[in-house]
């Protein structure tokens, strides 16, 4: 039986993020409609030359937006750490150590209370527009651990990414944990990950101990990415764009020499807002970014120790007010920049053959994200994923 079709009217500004619409990225109609069959998008234009449909609803003149993608975040963990959030606020700095903490509680965790948790989390960032997300291992360590937490992330998203190596765990040497983290856990790991990724940082994973980490996924299939240059000015970018990453995460300290390399390689920086929001570091200039030529991406980086916001409406507007994008270009950073950072051209935009991902605010325009911070302003989130009923696990 053919799908039911909807049409969306009465839409006072839709994004559609296609720049042959208005010669802009976001490619904005105003006066607008959408049709969908439920998973994907039919037809979007303007209201007046939209093809009859089963159903039709009327939004009320509020903006829709393509749903957020929120290319970097860590779900998988147990524990709390507000007590460090807590010392950082009072003056202590923020370093990769306080990792092994989450480790321990992860590690102690039933597979039962560690899907509640993810699922948690997934449904915050569904009710805040996103409906896209990344989710990477690393609280876990050791092959059984890492293997677990991408088999409990792979209920929620196919964007898996396997991070073995987030820190070395105390009490290994590490050479012996590069050995294990390109050998016996990525055989175990390597099903279960779209993605391999490496902390590459002061206190975590040097650039010949990267380089070696991502090669060995990508002969096994996996898609590399990485974080790079959060702590202080290192080698992370570089690596990046030797070994052909789809993303350079954080980019917190990057060189002019940095960003040439980056747009060259054709590598996104995906810029994470609430990590510097959250450990009162410096934010990087997205402004030199884009001035520079670099697609530029927003997430999350949701985690329990540097940054636990699930918002990506929160992200853009700290990208705007602090890392100088203009609202339209954080926009499309949350939503086309990142799904450019996965290697997706089915989401991240709405036009025929996307997903059925749009987000509808409760506001006339997109502008009301950075304008009003902090403001519910989620009318209606559509996910294809969920559509279908697949939403049983959000539910717990």
């Amino acid at each position: 039986m053919a799908d039911t079709t909807t049409l969306l009217t009465n839409i006072g500004e839709l994004v559609t993020n296609d720049p042959s619409r208005d010669g802009t990225p976001l490619g904005i109609v105003c006066g607008a409609a959408l049709v969908t069959d439920g998973s994907r998008i039919l037809w979007a234009g303007r209201a007046a030359d939209a093809p009859p449909t089963d159903i039709a609803r009327d939004v009320g003149g509020r903006a829709v937006i393509p749903g957020f993608v929120d290319s970097h975040a860590h779900l998988v963990f147990a524990g709390d750490r507000s007590a460090e959030f807590e010392a950082r606020m009072s003056g202590k700095p923020y370093a990769a150590g306080g990792i092994r903490t989450t480790v321990a509680a992860t590690r102690a965790a039933t597979d039962e209370e560690l899907t509640a948790q993810v699922a948690r989390h997934v449904t915050e960032m569904r009710r805040q527009g996103t409906t896209t997300v990344e989710i990477k291992s690393g609280y876990g360590l050791t092959s059984h651990d890492e293997a677990r937490a991408l088999v409990i992330a792979g209920q929620f998203t196919g964007e898996t990414t396997y991070l073995g190596a987030h820190v070395v765990p105390e009490g290994v040497e590490p050479g012996e944990y590069v050995d294990l983290v390109t050998g016996a856990m990525l055989e175990r790991c390597a099903p279960h990950a779209r993605w391999v990724d490496v902390f590459c940082e002061k206190g975590a994973f040097d650039a010949d101990q990267a380089r070696a980490i991502l090669q060995a996924g990508k002969a096994k299939g996996l898609l590399p990415r990485i974080h790079a240059n959060q702590l202080g000015h290192g080698p992370g970018i570089t690596v990046a764009c030797e070994v052909g990453a789809a993303s350079a995460d954080h980019c917190t300290y990057a060189t002019d020499e940095d960003l040439a390399n980056l747009r060259e390689a054709g590598v996104v920086a995906t810029l994470l807002p609430g990590v510097e929001f959250s450990t009162r570091s410096p934010y990087p200039d997205g402004r030199r970014f884009i001035d520079a030529g670099v697609t530029v991406a927003i997430a999350t980086d949701c985690n329990p120790g540097s940054c636990y916001t699930s918002s990506v409406p929160f992200c853009i507007a700290v990208a705007v007010r602090d890392m100088h994008l203009t609202p339209a270009e954080a926009l499309w950073a949350a939503t086309a920049g990142s799904a450019q950072a996965l290697r997706r051209d089915d989401i991240g935009r709405l036009g025929s053959g996307a997903r059925a991902d749009y987000v509808v605010l409760e506001a006339p325009s997109f502008l009301h994200l950075a304008y009003r911070p902090g403001v519910p302003l989620i009318a209606e989130v559509s996910s294809a994923r969920w559509s279908r009923g697949d939403d049983s696990l959000l539910k717990k």
